[in-house]
This record gives C-alpha cells, sequence and structure tokens, in this order.
C-alpha cells in the first residue's frame, strides 16, 4: 500500500515552494509514496510585493495569531487520511504567518490533523525559535503529533538581511540592494541543498520509523540554533506582545498613527537595541554557557 503524504504551504514570493519543490523531490520521484500539495488559499489575499500599511496592519493579527478565513479545502483532501503531513510555513512579527495559523485553527482541518505525524519546514529571516513553539501548541491542541522539524533560515549577518528582505517585500523583486548586498533571502545554496533532507524523511518512510528522524536531520544540519537570536527573539516577543495589544485596540486614523510608531520602534531595536544585546551576549557569554547549551538542545528537539 502506498503511503500518502500531504504537502501543506503558504508562499507568496515563491521561496517557500522552491523549498517545497527541493526537499520532496525525493518523495515525488518513489513510486511507493502517493504525495499531494495543497497551497493555503485565503478568502481575502495578502498583497505582494506590500505596501506599508498592509504590511504593518498584518502585524497585530499575526503576531495575537488570529486566524483568517481561508478558501475551502478540497474535498478529496478533506476525506483523505495521510501518513505523513509535511507543514511548510513563513514566519511573520515573530510568529506563524496568518495564512499557516488560519490553516491550523481552521474547523475543516481537525480531521487532517489529528492523530497524524507532522514534521515542520520553516524558511524565515533568522528567528524561528518561538514560532516554532507556538506552532508546537496549536498541533498539541489538534492532537497531532510533531517528528520531524527543519528550520532554513538566511545565513547572511543580522542587520544586512533586515535591510535586503525589507526591499524585497516592499520592492516584489528579487535583487542586489546597492548591487552591493547579498541576494535577500535564503539563498539558493541553502535551497537546492536541502534536498538532503527530503532523503531522510524518505528513509523514515520506507522504515515506517521515525523515532530517529529528528536526531538524523540534526546531524545534517537541518537545524541551527544560535543562543544570541534565541534571546533576540525572546526579547522581541515581550515587546511585539504589548505593541500588538495596543495597536490592535485602534481603529482609523489612530490605529494608522500607531502602526508608524510601531515602524519607528522597530527601527530603533533593529540598529540600536538589537547590537546592544550582541554585545551584552559576548561579554556575558562565559558566565551563560551551559544556559545556551540547554538553549542549543531544545530547540533543536521536538519535545
Amino acid at each position: 500500500m502506498k503511503c500518502k503524504v500531504l504537502v501543506v504551504y503558504y508562499s507568496q514570493s515563491g521561496q517557500l515552494k522552491e523549498i517545497v519543490d527541493q526537499t520532496t523531490y525525493d518523495l515525488v520521484q518513489n513510486q511507493d509514496i502517493n504525495l499531494t500539495k495543497y497551497k493555503i488559499e485565503m478568502e481575502e489575499e495578502f498583497p505582494f510585493p506590500w505596501d506599508f500599511y498592509s504590511f504593518f496592519n498584518a502585524f497585530p493579527d499575526s503576531f495575537l495569531q488570529k486566524d483568517k478565513n481561508i478558501k475551502p479545502i478540497p474535498t478529496e483532501i478533506l476525506n483523505q487520511k495521510y501518513d505523513l503531513i509535511l507543514l511548510y510555513y513563513q514566519v511573520w512579527f515573530l510568529s506563524p504567518s496568518i495564512p499557516i495559523n488560519s490553516f491550523l485553527r481552521d474547523k475543516q482541518t481537525q480531521q487532517i490533523l489529528e492523530n497524524s505525524k507532522i514534521i515542520t519546514i520553516s524558511g524565515s529571516r533568522n528567528m524561528w525559535f518561538l514560532a516554532q513553539e507556538k506552532i508546537k501548541t496549536i498541533l498539541k491542541e489538534r492532537q497531532a503529533k510533531l517528528v520531524g522539524n527543519i528550520a532554513l533560515v538566511d545565513h547572511t549577518p543580522n542587520l544586512v538581511s533586515a535591510m535586503t528582505i525589507v526591499n524585497w517585500m516592499f520592492s516584489g523583486v528579487k535583487k542586489r540592494m546597492f548591487n552591493l548586498l547579498p541576494l535577500p533571502g535564503i539563498s539558493e545554496k541553502t535551497i537546492q541543498e536541502s534536498r538532503r533532507f527530503g532523503k531522510i524523511i524518505l528513509n523514515s518512510i520506507q522504515n515506517n520509523n521515525y523515532s530517529n528522524l529528528q536526531e538524523n536531520l540534526i546531524q545534517s544540519g537541518a537545524v541551527e540554533v544560535k543562543p544570541f537570536l534565541v534571546s533576540v527573539d525572546t526579547k522581541g516577543n515581550r515587546m511585539f506582545k504589548v505593541w500588538s495589544k495596543i495597536i490592535d485596540s485602534k481603529q482609523g486614523i489612530q490605529r494608522e498613527k500607531y502602526l508608524k510608531f510601531f515602524y519607528y520602534y522597530l527601527i530603533l531595536a533593529i540598529w540600536i537595541i538589537s547590537p546592544l544585546v550582541n554585545l551584552l551576549y559576548i561579554i556575558f557569554y562565559p558566565f551563560n554557557y551551559f544556559k545556551y547549551k540547554k538553549q542549543v538542545k531544545y530547540f533543536q528537539g521536538i519535545e
């Protein structure tokens, strides 16, 4: 009997779709696997490229994990029970994107997720740690079993990637900023090399054994954890919690005003606060060595 695999994803720029294609390549080629790809479609689609207001207006709903309506999922998917689900997602404002959050919380998906094995694959700038924790919480609520996680990131320096990714989101064109900085997003090399993760997943499918899957993925470089970025992610979540609640309570002109305040805060956080956090991280690293080791082990895992 063929193994039934469902691939779920949402992509605006096409980057996550490239990751889907690479990591599922060997699964698609295998005749013993019946693989179905499902792209989430929103009732009200988000723009790409983004304009200033739409981009920042998505912040409160994204961070507070408010779901939006998705278009009906095809009946042939709803009526099928899958042996494995590959869940691809982006990180928006340190949280799972609104489309993936909406999919996971939609009433239609309960029967798909319940008692199903899940592998999460994220494509993000560099901070995916707490977004993954939020995904794990929803999966537990849905009684799904997480058996693996892959996190692909942009490996350029934090401040550089912040500039290039924003330029990409607002222009819709993947190009070198100032004809000098690296291309925005996850590098083509990283995406192409992610095909090796598909081979590891295929091996678990063929052996019907997922107990060592995450360990094998870690050994192949599927999850890189930098304690400094975990620290920034944690502190950012604390501040975003405050900002999201304030902005969510505003409407009309007041909302626009506070979104601009939030924009200025982000500039301050990225260019001044983040470097200071990095400096403190370096100074106190020897005193927090064992704490950081625990962080790395935890976020590489799936518990």
